[in-house]
């Protein structure tokens, strides 16, 4: 499972079996359609898997995450990813 920042600052998330292929494929526009548009992309994080399902679990689950969540995957700020999952809410209480 990967992460790619776009030249306009977006992120592409997507899981490959061969990373580096993968990433030649991205930046010689033979990868995503997303990223076609937004070369060149870098790579800026990355995990391995035994198993591209498992791979692909990850990828799906990460898609989903915001981007100040992501930020803090790449830079390592693991100990505030399940502070980012919480969604609050604020409760209207009127008397």
């Amino acid at each position: 499972m990967y992460i790619l920042k776009c030249a306009d600052g977006s992120y592409y998330t997507g899981s490959t079996k061969n990373l580096e292929r993968r990433l030649w494929e991205h930046q010689n526009s033979l990868g995503a359609n997303y990223t076609k548009k937004r070369l060149p992309v870098t790579l800026v994080y990355y995990e391995e898997f035994s198993r591209i399902d498992n791979a692909f679990y990850r990828e799906k689950q990460v898609q989903r995450w915001s981007r100040k969540k992501k930020d803090a995957l790449i830079n390592k700020e693991n100990n505030i990813l399940p502070k980012l999952a919480r969604k609050i809410y604020s409760k209207n209480i009127s008397t």
